[in-house]
C-alpha cells in the first residue's frame, strides 16, 4: 500500500482543491477557513480505507481503543469477501485492502458524514474534524506523532477542532463538508489502485470471469511500490502542491491579480 504520510498529503491536496471548485449555489466553500476545515477532513479521511489494516497509521492513533477497532473491521471485512466470494475468488484469510477498499465504502463514509451534519450541523463537523484530524496529524507529522504518545496527538487535534469551533461560523459548515469525507477516501484508493497489489474497488458488486473481488490496477509499468521512489515522489509532489494551494486559497488578491 501506499505509506501513510502520501495518503494524507495527497487527501489534503485533493481536499483543497475539490474546495476551490465546489460551486457556492451548492453550498460550497466560500473562504478560506472553511477550505482548509474541508483539506483536514479530506487529509484524516484519506487514512480511513487502512482501518481494515493494525499495522496501518489509523490503527495506531487511538492507541489500544483504535487498535480493536481495527481488528474488528479487518474480521468483518474478512467475513464479508468469504461471505460474498465468487466460484473464482480464493478464501480470504485476511482483511486488510477488502471491503473498505471499495467505492461502495467510500460513499458510505461521505454519508454517513453527511448525514450526521445534517442532523447535528456544527457539533458534528467539529467532532469529524477532531477524529480525522487525529488520524492526518499522525500521517502528516509521522516523525513528531513517533516521538510523542497517542494522547499528545489526540490534543492537538483537540486544539485545532477547537480552533476552527471557535473561528469558523456555524452557518458556513453546510452539508457539502460531508462530500470531503469521500473525497479523501477515494483519493487513498486511487492511490493505493496505483500500486502492484490494486483495489477490489467495485467488489463485490461487479463481477468480472467468475470472481467478485478481483482487483483494479494500473499497467505494471505505471505502477509503484510503496516506501520506494515513486512513493516517495508522490509525497513530494503533493507536499508542494498543499503549498501552491494554500498561497492561493490564503491570498485573494493573488489570484485576482493573476487572473485566475
Amino acid at each position: 500500500m501506499v505509506m501513510g504520510p502520501t495518503h494524507a498529503m495527497s487527501g489534503a491536496a485533493v481536499g483543497l482543491a475539490v474546495a476551490q471548485m465546489l460551486p457556492a449555489e451548492w453550498g460550497g466553500v466560500t473562504t478560506a477557513q472553511e477550505a482548509f476545515v474541508y483539506a483536514g477532513l479530506a487529509a484524516g479521511a484519506a487514512l480511513l480505507p487502512d482501518l481494515d489494516s493494525p499495522q496501518a497509521t489509523v490503527a495506531r492513533s487511538f492507541g489500544p481503543l483504535s487498535q480493536v477497532v481495527s481488528r474488528g473491521v479487518e474480521n468483518f471485512s474478512q467475513g464479508v469477501v468469504n461471505l460474498t466470494r465468487g466460484r473464482r475468488d480464493p478464501r480470504c484469510n485476511n482483511g486488510h485492502r477488502t471491503l473498505t477498499h471499495t467505492v461502495w465504502f467510500a460513499l458510505a463514509a461521505g454519508a454517513g458524514a453527511t448525514a450526521l451534519i445534517g442532523a447535528y450541523e456544527k457539533p458534528a463537523v467539529i467532532g469529524l474534524l477532531f477524529f480525522l484530524l487525529s488520524l492526518a496529524i499522525r500521517g502528516l507529522l509521522p516523525e513528531w506523532s513517533k516521538k510523542h504518545d497517542w494522547i499528545v496527538v489526540t490534543g492537538a487535534a483537540a486544539a485545532l477542532a477547537y480552533g476552527a469551533w471557535t473561528f469558523v461560523p456555524a452557518a458556513s459548515l453546510g452539508l457539502v463538508m460531508g462530500s470531503a469525507v469521500t473525497v479523501g477516501v477515494v483519493t487513498h484508493l486511487l492511490g493505493d489502485m496505483a500500486t502492484k497489489a490494486g483495489i477490489p474497488a467495485f467488489a463485490p458488486v461487479l463481477p468480472l470471469r467468475g470472481r467478485r473481488w478481483w482487483k483494479l490496477r494500473l499497467p505494471g509499468f505505471l505502477s509503484i511500490k510503496a516506501s520506494g521512489p515513486g512513493d516517495k515522489a508522490l509525497l513530494s509532489i503533493f507536499s508542494v502542491l498543499v503549498v501552491i494551494q494554500i498561497g492561493f486559497v490564503a491570498s485573494p488578491p493573488l489570484i485576482a491579480a493573476l487572473g485566475l
